[in-house]
């Protein structure tokens, strides 16, 4: 199984978790927005520190190789690899907030139009 599939699978069970974390959360919407941007941070910065880890295990058997142009080549795929992973992480990170500010705005409209129709 490639990383790539692996990746779109994690980010897929995070994406459904925290819908379903939404939908079954026995708190407040602002709370559980509040949540989901903190758990979207944590799984990103753990997921930043998993890929920092394995970088530095590469990059030591990497450098225990004799042909040092060889391990140049694989140092710089590796480390345009983990880019291409922290730009993911940053899109998870920035939907989620985007996905709070919504549902903020849907509430405040929601609320509005519930005191527009009570009044």
């Amino acid at each position: 199984m490639s990383s790539g599939k692996v990746m779109l699978g994690l980010l897929a069970g995070v994406a459904a978790g925290a819908l379903l974390g939404v939908l079954f959360a026995p708190h407040k919407g602002v709370v559980t927005r509040r949540r989901i941007v903190r758990k979207a941070d944590d799984y990103a910065d753990a997921l930043k520190e998993k890929f920092n880890e394995y970088m530095d295990t590469v990059s030591e058997r990497i450098d225990d190789i004799k042909s040092e142009e060889y391990a140049e080549t694989i140092k710089e795929k590796f480390n345009e690899f983990l880019e291409s992973i922290s730009d993911k992480v940053e899109d998870i990170k920035e939907g989620a907030s985007e996905y709070a500010g919504k549902m903020k705005s849907d509430s405040k409209d929601a609320k509005e139009g519930f005191k527009t129709a009570a009044g």
